[in-house]
C-alpha cells in the first residue's frame, strides 16, 4: 500500500485507464478482425462499418465530454466508462449478430471517448500543479503499451479458444487492470494560480490560432484511420508473414509505447507545432508505404512509423490544446477529440468500401497519406508563434 501513497500513483491509473480504454476496448479490434473475417467470411466493408460504428459512438462521446459540464464528477465519470468499456468488449465475444456487434462498438466507442477525455485532464492537471507536464509523454504510452499488451494475448487467446474467447479473455485482462485504476485515479481541485504561473512563460499559439490546429487534428484522423483499422488485414495478405500478421500490431505497439516520450522531449526543444508538422509527414509516408512497396519489410516500416506517430501526435496536439487553454482542459480536450473522431468514424466505411471494390488497399493508403500531408501543411501557419516567448507576447 506504500506505492499508492505516493504522489504519482496517478500517472499508473491513467495508463491502465488508456490501456484499457483505448488500448483494448478500441485497438483490440484491428488485429482480432482478419480473425473474425476468416470465420465468418465478411468483407471489409462489413469491417469498415464495424470499425465506423465505434468511431461514431468515440465522436459523441467526446462532443457530450465538450460540451457537458463534468468537472466536478470526472472521476465517477472516469470509472462508470471503464466498466461499460470492459462489459461491451466481453459481449463482442457472445454475440454473432451484425446488428449487436455494431450496437456494442458504437458503445464501446463512447466509453473509449470519454475515459481518454476524463484521465487526459486529470492527469495533465496533476502533472501541471506538480510542474511536471513533460511526464505527459509516458501517459500517453498506455495507449501503445495497451496494444503490445493485446498483441501479446490476441494469438495465444485465438489458439485455446478461437476469436470469441479472445474478446471474453482481453476484458478479464481488463478486469484486473481497472481495481488499480479504482485505487490511484482521483480527482483534485485544480490551483489556476500555480498552473498559470507555470504556464504563462511557455512558447505556445495564442487561443485564436486552435481552429487551425482543430482543422488539422481532424484530418489526421482521417487519414491515420485507414492504416489504424486495416494494417493487420493488409499483413495478413503477404505470404511471407506466414499467416502471423499479429506481428505487425506488436511493431505498432512496441514503436508506441516510448513515441509519446520522445516526441514530448522533442516539442520542448524545437515547440510543438513543429513536432506536429514533422510527426504527420513521417506518418504520411509510413501510411503510403504498403501501396508503394508490397513486401513484409515494406509493412513492418510503414507499422513502425505508424506506431512512432499516431499516439505521439495526439500527445502533442493535447498538451499543446491545454497549454493554450489550461483552466478548462477536459472540454477543450473534449472539443479536440471530437473532430479527430468525426474523422475517424468516416474513414474506415470509404476504406472499406473501396478496398473491396478495388480488391487492394492501394488507393485508400495514398489517399489517406494525403490527407495528413494537407493537415501537417496547415499547421504550418502556427511555427511563427514559436518564435520566442516575446514574440508570442506581440501577438497576443
Amino acid at each position: 500500500m506504500i506505492l499508492f501513497k505516493h504522489s504519482s500513483i496517478f500517472l499508473l491509473g491513467g495508463i491502465l485507464s488508456l490501456i484499457v480504454a483505448m488500448g483494448i476496448g478500441r485497438f483490440a479490434y484491428t488485429p482480432i478482425l482478419p480473425l473474425m473475417q476468416s470465420d465468418l467470411s465478411f468483407s471489409n466493408a462489413v469491417g469498415g462499418y464495424l470499425a465506423t460504428s465505434n468511431y461514431a459512438g468515440y465522436l459523441l462521446g467526446a462532443f457530450l465530454v465538450g460540451v457537458i459540464p463534468v468537472k466536478q464528477h470526472r472521476t465517477f465519470i472516469l470509472r462508470l466508462s471503464l466498466v461499460i468499456s470492459i462489459l461491451t468488449t466481453a459481449s463482442m465475444g457472445l454475440f454473432q449478430s451484425y446488428f449487436i456487434w455494431y450496437g456494442l462498438r458504437f458503445i464501446s466507442g463512447i466509453s473509449s471517448a470519454i475515459v481518454f477525455v476524463m484521465a487526459s485532464g486529470i492527469v495533465l492537471d496533476k502533472l501541471a500543479i506538480r510542474n511536471k507536464l513533460n511526464w505527459s509523454g509516458i501517459f500517453y504510452g498506455g495507449v501503445g503499451l495497451g496494444i503490445f499488451l493485446s498483441s501479446l494475448l490476441i494469438p495465444i487467446l485465438n489458439r485455446l479458444y478461437s476469436w470469441e474467447g479472445v474478446w471474453l479473455g482481453l476484458s478479464g485482462v481488463s478486469m484486473l487492470l481497472v481495481l488499480i485504476v479504482w485505487i490511484s485515479m482521483k480527482d483534485e481541485p485544480l490551483s489556476f494560480e500555480k498552473t498559470s504561473k507555470q504556464e504563462s512563460a511557455l512558447c505556445v499559439p495564442p487561443l485564436k490560432w486552435i481552429p487551425w490546429l482543430i482543422v488539422a487534428y481532424g484530418l489526421e484522423g482521417l487519414g491515420y484511420i485507414v492504416t489504424g483499422t486495416f494494417i493487420v488485414s493488409i499483413a495478413k495478405e503477404i505470404p511471407s508473414f506466414n499467416g502471423d500478421a499479429t506481428v505487425v500490431w506488436m511493431v505498432v505497439g512496441l514503436a508506441a509505447i516510448p513515441s509519446c516520450i520522445i516526441w514530448s522531449e522533442l516539442a520542448k526543444k524545437i515547440g510543438f507545432v513543429k513536432s506536429l508538422v514533422l510527426a504527420m509527414t513521417l506518418q504520411a509516408f509510413g501510411i503510403a508505404l504498403p501501396a508503394l512497396w508490397v513486401s513484409q519489410i515494406g509493412v513492418v516500416l510503414s507499422a513502425l512509423l505508424f506506431g512512432a506517430t499516431f499516439m505521439g501526435i495526439t500527445t502533442l496536439a493535447t498538451t499543446l490544446a491545454r497549454q493554450m487553454s489550461p483552466f478548462n482542459s477536459s472540454r477543450i480536450i473534449g472539443i479536440l477529440t471530437s473532430i479527430y473522431a468525426g474523422g475517424q468514424m468516416i474513414g474506415p466505411s470509404i476504406a472499406g468500401i473501396i478496398s473491396t471494390a478495388t480488391q487492394n488497399y492501394d488507393a485508400v493508403l495514398l489517399g489517406a497519406a494525403s490527407v495528413v500531408l494537407v493537415g501537417a501543411s496547415l499547421l504550418l501557419t502556427g511555427i511563427r508563434f514559436e518564435k520566442s516567448p516575446e514574440f508570442l507576447k506581440k501577438q497576443i
